[in-house]
């Protein structure tokens, strides 16, 4: 899976190209997001690391194993990136609006999973929701519903 991935990094290179989705492209531009978002303050933690991972293999329905190969691939993905718009372009693409917002949900989940939202990462969100077309009242709920979750609703968290 890992070489399949690879291979697909150095595919997405051409930016002249059209980027047709298939499931691995899906799968590592969607684990690529989450993993910005773990490492956007500075460093990805075990928690995030944690949640990013449990996030690929329920969204997915992959076995740890294969989430942890994946979060694994979104690493290497991220550190040779140096913008979103392709992986964003991907999810906008291929996810319909339910499954975009569903996307800014789990990145709200991996922000929040050390239990601290930083600036940049709140920012990254913002961003992430414009590149898919997911309105801000939208990731405003899609953020309630996971302090609910985390039961982070009386924490000063933001």
């Amino acid at each position: 899976m890992i070489n399949k991935l690879k291979s697909l990094l150095g595919r997405r290179q051409g930016r002249d190209a059209e980027i047709t989705a298939d499931a691995e492209t899906l799968k590592l531009a969607t684990a690529a997001l989450l993993m910005e978002a773990a490492c956007m303050d500075g460093h990805a933690d075990n928690d995030e690391i944690a949640t990013v991972a449990a996030l690929l293999g329920e969204h997915f329905g992959l076995q740890p194993a294969e989430a942890d190969e994946l979060t694994e691939a979104a690493r290497e993905a991220v550190a040779k990136s140096v913008e979103l718009y392709s992986f964003t372009r991907i999810i906008k693409d291929s996810f319909n609006h339910e499954d975009r917002v569903r996307m800014i949900e789990m990145l709200w989940q991996v922000a929040y999973a050390d239990g601290i939202l930083h600036d940049f990462e709140a920012n990254l969100v913002r961003r992430i929701c414009g590149l898919i077309y997911v309105p801000d009242r939208e990731s405003g709920e899609a953020r309630k519903r996971v302090l609910e979750q985390l039961d982070l609703n009386g924490a000063d968290v933001s």
